[in-house]
């Protein structure tokens, strides 16, 4: 019989995984309303690195620390143009805010 094995999300996952959340809410609102923006293509691979970087917390890579220095970079770049239309759209907003948490966290990791 296999044990069931559960484990917890650490902190750092559950910033990763907001982020992640955020950005593919934003490119679906975006699509959805049929008005994409400029910022869908950042949010788009920033919800894949971030992805990536969830997985690699989960089992506990010896990559993670250096891979947090490239998420961050794309958690910024990503929350830099969503911010240009943070003043007109929530989702925009909500993923700018979602954005620089993941890559101050991703910051403080890769040290």
């Amino acid at each position: 019989m296999i044990k069931n094995i559960v484990r917890k999300y650490t902190d750092n996952m559950e910033v990763l995984m907001n982020c992640a959340a955020a950005c593919e809410n934003c490119v679906s609102v975006c699509i959805n309303d049929g008005k994409p923006l400029s910022c869908c293509q950042l949010c788009l691979d920033c919800a894949e690195v971030c992805m990536l970087a969830f997985k690699m917390e989960a089992h506990n890579s010896t990559l993670l620390k250096s891979f947090y220095n490239t998420c961050a970079d794309i958690c910024e770049a990503c929350a830099a143009e969503c911010e240009k239309h943070a003043d007109y759209h929530p989702h925009c907003k909500a993923c700018m805010y979602a954005c620089r948490d993941c890559a101050e966290m991703c910051r403080s990791y890769a040290q």
